[in-house]
């Protein structure tokens, strides 16, 4: 393995010297990309301050929607609370139904058993 590292060891160094020589190369042109760069630069950070402007006006959107889930969720527990009130309310209601109903049959038997009475003893 190490024979293989010698014997590439000068591809390796001329693969370096290529990358300096087109470094260099570019570096003398320098001018040209320095204001290529500078250009870019403005409109990277033209671009980071619309982008943060954006994230900006989403978050207060977010901020607004979770608002309004709140209220959402805060006005469905005080309905639901109203519900399960009326529901017992209406069971009560119900069961007094009920016995109200066996009361009045029972009273009905009692007034056939009386109405039936008073017929034999005459």
């Amino acid at each position: 393995m190490q024979d293989q590292l010698i014997a590439a060891s000068p591809l390796l160094e001329a693969h370096g010297n290529a990358k300096t020589v087109r470094n260099d190369s570019r570096f003398v042109s320098g001018t040209s990309s320095d204001n290529s760069v500078s250009e870019q630069t403005e409109e990277d950070k033209k671009n980071l301050i619309r982008l943060q402007h954006l994230v900006d006006k989403l978050q207060l959107k977010v901020k607004a929607y979770k608002r309004q889930a709140e209220e959402a969720e805060e006005q469905a527990n005080t309905h639901m609370s109203r519900l399960r009130k009326v529901q017992h309310e209406l069971e009560e209601a119900q069961e007094r139904a009920d016995i109200a109903e066996s009361q009045v049959n029972k009273l009905r038997v009692k007034s056939r058993d009386a109405g039936k009475g008073s017929n034999s003893a005459e």
